[in-house]
C-alpha cells in the first residue's frame, strides 16, 4: 500500500513537473496579489504590520484554490480515476496521495515565498515565524478540502465555481486560527491556543477528508 500511494504522489509530482507553467501560477498569484496591498494601503508600517496575517492568509487561500479543479479532471477525462478506483488500492488512499501531492506542488511553496512577502508587510521577526509555522500547518488543510471540493464537482458544469462555494466556508476556521495565531504573537500573547485549534483541525481534516473524497470520486464515476 505503501509503495503504492508513493507512486501516486511521484506520478503526480511529474505530470506538474511537465506543466511547470502551470504549477507555477499559484505561487505567481500569491505574489502579485499580496504585493499589490501595500501600493493600495500605503507606506505606513504600522498599518502594513496589522493587515499583513489576514491578507496573506486570504491570499494563499485562494491561491492554492487555483489549481483545484484540476486535481481530478485529466485523470477522470482519459479514464485513468476508473482504474484507480477499480484498484486493490484504497479509495482513500488515492485522495490522500492527490491532497499531499497538491500540497506539495502549491501549498509548500507558498509558504516558502512567505517570509519573502512578510519582510515587505515590515513584519517581526517573531510574527513572521509564526505567520510561516501557521501556513505550514494550514495550507495541508486546503488542499485535503480541496480535494473534497473537486470530487463533489468532478464532472460538473460550472464545477469551479460550485468548487469555491462549497470550500470557502470550511476554509474559514483555518483562516481565523492562522491569524489570530500570528496576531496574539505580535501583541506579546501566546498563541498555543490557536495553533492547537489549527492542529486539531489539520488531524480532523487528514482523517475525514480523504474518505469523505472517495465517496464523492465513486459517486461522481458512476
Amino acid at each position: 500500500m505503501t509503495s503504492v500511494f508513493l507512486a501516486l504522489v511521484q506520478r503526480d509530482l511529474r505530470l506538474a513537473w511537465r506543466r511547470r507553467i502551470d504549477a507555477l501560477l499559484p505561487v505567481a498569484f500569491f505574489v502579485v496579489a499580496a504585493s499589490l496591498f501595500p501600493i493600495g494601503v500605503g507606506p505606513e508600517a504600522a498599518t502594513l504590520a496589522r493587515i499583513a496575517p489576514g491578507v496573506l492568509w486570504v491570499c494563499a487561500l485562494f491561491a492554492a484554490m487555483l489549481s483545484l479543479g484540476g486535481m481530478y479532471a485529466a485523470d477522470h477525462a482519459d479514464g485513468t480515476l476508473e482504474q484507480l478506483l477499480l484498484s486493490p488500492e484504497p479509495a482513500w488512499s488515492l485522495a490522500l496521495a492527490k491532497a499531499l501531492a497538491h500540497w506539495l506542488v502549491t501549498g509548500l511553496p507558498l509558504v516558502a515565498v512567505t517570509p519573502l512577502l512578510g519582510l515587505l508587510f515590515g513584519l517581526p521577526a517573531d510574527a513572521l515565524a509564526m505567520l510561516s509555522l501557521t501556513l505550514l500547518l494550514g495550507t495541508p488543510i486546503l488542499s485535503l478540502l480541496g480535494g473534497l471540493g473537486a470530487g463533489l464537482t468532478l464532472g460538473l458544469r460550472s464545477g469551479g465555481v460550485l468548487l469555491i462555494l462549497l470550500i470557502l466556508p470550511l476554509c474559514i476556521p483555518a483562516l481565523i486560527f492562522g491569524t489570530g495565531a500570528v496576531s496574539a504573537v505580535d501583541a506579546g500573547q501566546p498563541a498555543g491556543g490557536h495553533l492547537s485549534l489549527l492542529g486539531a483541525l489539520l488531524i480532523f481534516s487528514v482523517l475525514g477528508a480523504p474518505p469523505a473524497t472517495a465517496a464523492a470520486l465513486r459517486i461522481a464515476t458512476e
